[in-house]
């Protein structure tokens, strides 16, 4: 007789947790899972799905403006934050819904309650305990805020989605992807935007040429760019609705609303994770394996919460994978090299593989291939806005190893170009493709001579 209430039981339903249980139900196993708020996790309720939302209605303002160069005539628009929040609430709804349905199709135990353990075998989810021969972690991640003065003032990503009006001047403190993406909607849509950042350039971790390129694209749109800056103090008038930033340096910028978008955290406050004995660092991320295995052989961990890509793909992925190695008996270890991301910026980014940094350190010496235009979209309707593409490959294979984009359609473009550095296709290979002409993608295969630089830099 089997002891346990549950083969498997998880702790959280986002894309990673939901993915997990559903594919293990399907294998066969008796499967239970536990969320404290809406089903589908960050990415569908205050992350990726949202967010691109409000990307897609501020890229309207441009479009209204550059239809003039193509002969339309448009009447002056008008923007509704209310009604673009209702509408996206709508589709939030509609999509938790639809995993809602996906778990009970599965036949998943659904407790929408929050769960914490009490043994290495149990969970408390509110009043009751359940036992399970194995439990997944899948918790995600949270905003983290730094504990200055004012602070509390502020808000993350989780209460942008749910603005009672849209601010007329926001500072947005941060320089990652939520950080860019933010000021870029809530430009889009009209808001004065102030950024702030204690590096020298945004977006930390991809190449330098994106970086810099992007936080010049984002000025050039109107967006303030305060590099090397740091915020020391928030403080509300009395009586005021504004707020006072007071900044390293002794400055003072009167705003409506601040957004700290400095960080995510994994999401294990309250999992009273020190009764199952699984071990984290302390930061809060579970160690694991390379099969999401933690410390406690049949206690695995996949997501955002152990902070190794974090990335709603690659949790499904390690989801999907964890799943299959412990109850559809095929062992799938998870690797996350050349995984593919974008930043939907203004511009937008799409990226693969090795900034040109990292590929002069694994593979030595590199050739690097670039190209900055105007796309021909901008040659009627006059705005100045660039694309930059560039190729990294290692010299000694001529495998491409780096493909790094920032303009229009940058993510669905590197989307399929990722599969073909996945295979580890040459720059013969890319050469030797025919491109689509006209496109802006033609130009990953078009690119013959490779440009170097003084300072050991290449690609211009």
């Amino acid at each position: 007789m089997n002891p346990f209430d549950f083969d498997l039981f998880v702790l959280g339903a986002g894309s990673g947790g939901v993915r997990a249980a559903r594919v293990a139900a399907a294998h066969g196993a008796r499967v239970a899972i536990c969320e404290e708020s809406r089903v589908g996790g960050t990415c569908v309720i205050r992350g990726c799905v949202p967010k691109k939302l409000l990307v897609y209605a501020s890229h309207f303002a441009e479009e209204f403006e550059d239809a003039a160069g193509f002969g339309w005539t448009v009447a002056r628009p008008k923007f509704s934050w209310p009604d673009l929040i209702a509408a996206k609430d709508r589709e939030i709804g509609r999509l938790n819904g639809f995993y809602l349905r996906l778990l009970k199709d599965s036949g998943v135990t659904l407790f929408q309650q929050r769960g914490s353990f009490v043994g290495a075998h149990s969970v408390c989810v509110g009043d009751r305990v359940v036992s399970a021969a194995h439990i997944l972690i899948a918790t995600g991640g949270r905003p983290w805020i730094p504990g200055i003065p004012g602070s509390e003032h502020a808000i993350t990503s989780n209460e942008a989605f749910d603005l009672a009006e849209l601010p007329g001047r926001i500072l947005m403190v941060g320089g990652g992807y939520i950080a860019c993406e933010f000021a870029g909607i809530f430009n889009g849509l009209g808001a004065n935007v102030t950024q702030s950042y204690r590096r020298d350039a945004v977006l930390r971790g991809f190449d330098q040429d994106v970086r810099e390129f992007v936080g010049q694209e984002m000025q050039n749109k109107g967006i303030c760019l305060r590099l090397l800056s740091e915020v020391e103090q928030i403080h509300r008038q009395p009586g005021s609705a504004g707020l006072n930033v007071r900044f390293a340096d002794g400055t003072v910028l009167e705003v409506d609303q601040v957004m700290f978008a400095t960080g995510r955290i994994p999401n294990v406050a309250g999992l009273d994770i020190q009764n199952s004995g699984v071990e984290v660092n302390p930061d809060g991320r579970v160690r694991v394996d390379e099969f999401s295995r933690t410390n406690v052989d049949h206690i695995y961990a996949v997501g955002d919460v152990t902070s190794r890509l974090n990335l709603t793909p690659v949790a499904i992925y390690e989801g999907h994978a964890f799943a299959d190695s412990v109850f559809g008996g095929k062992a799938r270890s998870v690797t996350h090299e050349l995984v593919p991301s974008a930043v939907f910026s203004q511009p937008p980014v799409g990226t693969v593989g090795f900034s040109e940094a990292d590929a002069q350190h694994h593979f030595g010496e590199i050739d690097v291939y670039s190209s900055r235009f105007l796309p021909l979209k901008h040659t009627l309707s006059g705005r100045k806005e660039r694309t930059l593409m560039k190729l990294i490959v290692a010299r000694a294979t001529q495998k491409v190893v780096g493909i790094h984009i920032v303009g229009q359609d940058a993510p669905e473009i590197v989307q399929g170009f990722a599969v073909a550095v996945k295979s580890g296709l040459s720059k013969d290979q890319f050469d030797a493709t025919i491109g689509i002409h006209p496109t802006a993608a033609e130009e990953l295969v078009t690119m013959r001579h490779p440009v170097n630089r003084q300072d050991g830099r290449q690609g211009q």
